[in-house]
């Protein structure tokens, strides 16, 4: 998206039309609606020559739409030069099999050594849309979370990602290892998320919480552990170590939401084994997979040993 004007010319079969509603149809692939909402919002269009800060107003036919796109900021991450291991690659997205402990984007206290400053040197160029501390950034993972995670070089795919996100169109499993022996071999948890009442860094099950929906199935029993495949419906912050936490069965290693207990992995056993989505460009369907690393099988190998 770059900085500049885009004026537009009312028909009159527009007449009445919301005008957040007119520019989607001519910004599309270059604006979510909630970015064109909070551009009208802030003063950056004008009907007729006039300031319109309100997206439900009513259009009339013989109106001019002056749109001002601000420009780009400027990059605030800088590139580093850190190996990726890359699973897909084309000109409008990158999946990378991103390694337990790396963060996915700077933040207070990781600033540097993230996934994005590996991007910017391998990519040079990422969507804008994420903003200037997290371009690119469709989906997170945790930092002590392991496997894929899909990347957006360019607005367009930024934005059919997030819709198919929203649309909960998108696959992703995951491995984990959880503490005891599930009762049921598969499974639902429904339950709302949100922010933990007393420590704002955890994440909590809360009536007022935000929907959040986690499937599992069983794939072994090793003595007082179970490893798990589970399944996103949605994807809030730590949904699947709340959720399993919730149900008293905590991912194993997990520093926040279960026991410590010193077992040969750092940080909680959870892998983003597969993703699978629509090509925004073509449209296809693709399934990827990110190859379990090496903790994570001495973890297993360790258990079945120990049980």
């Amino acid at each position: 998206m770059d900085g500049g004007k885009r004026y537009y010319f009312v028909e009159s079969s527009y007449f009445g039309r919301r005008l957040d509603h007119f520019l989607a149809r001519y910004l599309k692939e270059e604006l979510s609606r909630s970015q064109l909402q909070k551009l009208i919002a802030t003063g950056y269009v004008e009907v007729d020559g006039k300031v319109q800060k309100k997206s439900n107003y009513r259009l009339k036919g013989g109106q001019g739409v002056e749109l001002t796109l601000p420009a780009p900021k400027r990059l605030e991450v800088a590139p580093e030069e850190i190996k990726l291991d890359i699973l897909y690659e084309d000109r409008d997205i990158i999946v990378v099999n991103k390694p337990r402990g790396m963060v996915v984007h700077p933040a207070p206290g990781h600033e540097k050594e993230t996934l994005v400053n590996a991007l910017l040197f391998h990519c040079r160029d990422l969507s804008g849309i994420g903003g200037v501390r997290r371009p690119g950034i469709v989906h997170r993972l945790d930092k002590d979370t392991s496997g894929a995670i899909i990347v957006a070089k360019n607005d367009l795919a930024h934005l059919k990602l997030a819709e198919q996100l929203k649309a909960r169109q998108v696959k992703r499993l995951y491995l984990t290892v959880v503490k005891g022996k599930m009762r049921n071999e598969t499974g639902t948890i429904t339950a709302p998320i949100g922010r933990h009442k007393k420590d704002r860094k955890r994440m909590a099950v809360r009536i007022d919480g935000r929907e959040a929906t986690t499937h599992y199935r069983v794939l072994a029993y090793l003595g007082d552990y179970t490893l798990l495949e589970t399944k996103l419906d949605t994807g809030r912050t730590h949904q699947i170590r709340v959720h399993l936490a919730y149900l008293g069965h905590p991912v194993a290693g997990d520093p926040v939401y279960g026991r410590n207990r010193e077992l040969p992995i750092t940080g909680q056993a959870l892998h983003a084994r597969l993703i699978g989505f629509y090509h925004p460009r073509t449209g296809s369907y693709m399934e990827i997979k990110a190859p379990i690393p090496g903790d994570f099988r001495r973890l297993l190998k360790f258990l079945k040993v120990a049980k």
